[in-house]
């Protein structure tokens, strides 16, 4: 009894001291997403609607941006009709929500993050451009046109409610929670039930790894990203084609603001995402059979 009292105890102070040596970093690059947000938010809508035919391109660029917003307002802007299908495609793609912060709050994963980045951006370039060059060619709706409303961005978020510190400290110590009590999570898992069951689980060094790892990327708040990014950290658990997948399908907001704001057209909204669930498991499946 006291031997297994002593390992849950090392087991907690490893996932508080993982945790405490994150915050510094989660912090900083919360204050520089605020900032970021708080200074550009109302050029989003003007910046999508001057990309025309290179929407995807932009988007999966803007995607890519570590803000709460970006994903939600594309959200709106397609329900509004000013974004093409293949442009929000992109910007679901290309978003990572919390994994970009907590991959820098890792700075041996530093390296790494590049690698993440450049392939969203191109996977989700070249996959908003055939869906809309498909979706031109089949189904022949070119409609995207203003219509009179378009939601406020960010609507969803609360980040314009307080101030830049404030919210970068909320943000800060909503994930820190969130990294401690996965962090605890695996790292129990780990010690009492073994790294070959938990890799067995999840499919490690399986071919339907990617699967599996997009369908919990769907999971529509930062758990999702969290839980990926925390499963890729943790060495042989998750793969880096199928943390690609996952992360693929990881919309942040966007897909909760989509089937709010779009919940007219239910069947688009099941067709974004069975796109992303097969661009996502294309794209792992294809990472791990080359790397």
């Amino acid at each position: 009894m006291i031997k297994i009292l002593n390992t849950l105890i090392d087991v907690f102070l490893d996932a508080l001291k993982d945790t405490l040596f994150m915050i510094p970093f989660l912090f900083g690059v919360y204050i520089l997403i605020e900032y970021m947000e708080h200074a550009s938010s109302n050029k989003i809508e003007k910046a999508f609607k001057k990309m025309g035919p290179f929407g995807p391109i932009g988007g999966g660029i803007a995607g890519s941006i570590p803000q709460c917003g970006i994903s939600a307002a594309a959200a709106n802007l397609y329900s509004g009709k000013v974004i093409s299908l293949g442009t929000i495609i992109a910007v679901f793609i290309a978003t990572s929500d919390e994994a970009i912060p907590m991959m820098i709050a890792n700075p041996e994963k530093i390296s790494v993050l590049w690698k993440f980045i450049i392939i969203k951006i191109a996977v989700a370039a070249v996959a908003g451009i055939l869906v809309d060059i498909i979706y031109k060619l089949f189904i022949r709706n070119k409609s995207v046109n203003k219509e009179d409303h378009i939601h406020e961005l960010c609507e969803h978020c609360g980040c314009d409610e307080h101030g830049i510190l404030y919210s970068a400290f909320k943000h800060t110590v909503n994930i820190a929670l969130f990294v401690f009590v996965i962090t605890l999570l695996l790292n129990a898992a780990i010690t009492f039930v073994g790294v070959d069951i938990i890799a067995g689980v999840m499919m490690s060094n399986n071919f339907f790894q990617p699967f599996v790892s997009a369908l919990v990327g769907f999971i529509p708040n930062c758990a999702a990203s969290v839980i990926i990014t925390q499963l890729y950290l943790e060495d042989g658990i998750l793969s880096f084609g199928s943390a690609i997948a996952g992360l693929c399908t990881t919309t942040g907001l966007g897909l909760l603001v989509l089937f709010k704001t779009n919940r007219k057209h239910t069947k688009q909204n099941l067709l974004i995402c069975g796109i992303l669930y097969a661009v996502a498991v294309l794209t792992g499946v294809i990472i791990n059979a080359v790397g």
